[in-house]
C-alpha cells in the first residue's frame, strides 16, 4: 500500500512535503480536500491541519514530523547532512524557522482578525520579518542552498514561505500569504535570496 497525502490548495506546509517526496522519488497518492470543509482531514487524523500523511495504519500530521519520518524511512537521497555537526546545524535552523521566524506572520494574521487591530503592533511584526532577510542572504553566500551546494531539509522547510517575496500563484487568496509577500520587499537588495527562490522553485514536486 502506497502513501497518501491529504492536502488543500496553496498550502505552504503541503509544499514542504511535496518537495521532499519528489527529492526522494517517493510516489504518493493525493487526497484533495476543500479548504472550507476539512472533515476528511479530521476524520483521518483527529485534527484539521494539513498535510496529513497516511502510510498503512500510520497517520502523521505536522510537516516537520512528516519530513523526519520520510528521512528515516527513505534515507536516500538524504535531506539531512551525513556529518553529525552539520546535521545539528540544519536542525537548529529548522527549529528557529518554525518556532521563531514564523511567529510574526502568524501573530499578524491573528491581530488582523481582532475587532480593532493594533496597527503599530502589526508594523513592528512586519519589520521583524523584513529584518530577517539579510540572514538568508548571508546564508547563501558562495553556495546554492541554505546549508551548502546540495538541497537539505532547511531549503524544503523555508522555501514555501520565503517564495512569496518573488512568486505569487494565480488564484491564491490566502491572507497569510499576502502578509508574507508584503513584508518581504526584496527590491533588488537580496539577489542571492531571489536566485535561491527561483532555483528551488524549479525543483519538482511529487
Amino acid at each position: 500500500m502506497g502513501l497518501k497525502l491529504y492536502r488543500i490548495p496553496f498550502s505552504t506546509n503541503v509544499e514542504r512535503v511535496a518537495l521532499a517526496l519528489a527529492h526522494k522519488g517517493i510516489p504518493v497518492e493525493y487526497v484533495d480536500v476543500d479548504d472550507d470543509d476539512r472533515s476528511p482531514v479530521v476524520a483521518i487524523s483527529g485534527q484539521e491541519l494539513v498535510p496529513v500523511l497516511v502510510d498503512g495504519d500510520l497517520v502523521l500530521s505536522d510537516s516537520p514530523v512528516i519530513l523526519e519520518y520520510l528521512e528515516e524511512r527513505h534515507p536516500e537521497p538524504p535531506l539531512y547532512p551525513a556529518d553529525e555537526s552539520r546535521r545539528a546545524e540544519v536542525r537548529i535552523f529548522v527549529d528557529w524557522f518554525n518556532h521563531v521566524w514564523k511567529r510574526p506572520p502568524n501573530l499578524i494574521a491573528a491581530e488582523e482578525e481582532k475587532p480593532e487591530p493594533d496597527r503599530r503592533r502589526i508594523a513592528e511584526l512586519e519589520q521583524q520579518i523584513t529584518d530577517a532577510l539579510p540572514r538568508f542572504e548571508s546564508l547563501l553566500a558562495d553556495r546554492d542552498y541554505l546549508f551548502g551546494d546540495e538541497l537539505t531539509v532547511a531549503d524544503v522547510v523555508a522555501f514555501p514561505f520565503l517564495k512569496y517575496a518573488v512568486i505569487w500563484e494565480e488564484g491564491d487568496e490566502h491572507r497569510f500569504h499576502e502578509i508574507l509577500r508584503d513584508a518581504m520587499p526584496l527590491e533588488d537588495r537580496f539577489p542571492r535570496l531571489e536566485g535561491w527562490i527561483r532555483r528551488v522553485d524549479g525543483l519538482p514536486r511529487a
